[in-house]
């Protein structure tokens, strides 16, 4: 179950990730983020973010241009 969505359509690295970091913040441990952007580089960034941060990347996938990331906050 998602908590928080997080459109980060049209922005370029590394702001998708910057303005995941301040999302995820803002949540619980266990609580998840879904984010939405656009940036071709967005999946492989946020596969290293979730190994720095202890974050868990759930899924990544591309729906019409649109990559879809869902990530549990690690505690």
């Amino acid at each position: 179950m998602t908590t928080r969505i997080l459109d980060a359509k049209g922005l370029s690295c590394p702001l998708p990730v910057l303005r995941a970091n301040k999302a995820l913040k803002e949540l619980a441990p266990g609580e998840v983020l879904e984010v939405q952007a656009t940036d071709r580089g967005a999946p492989e960034d946020f596969i290293s973010f979730c190994e720095a941060t202890g974050s868990e990347l759930m899924e990544s996938r591309e729906v019409e241009g649109v990559f879809i990331i869902t990530i549990r906050k690690g505690g």
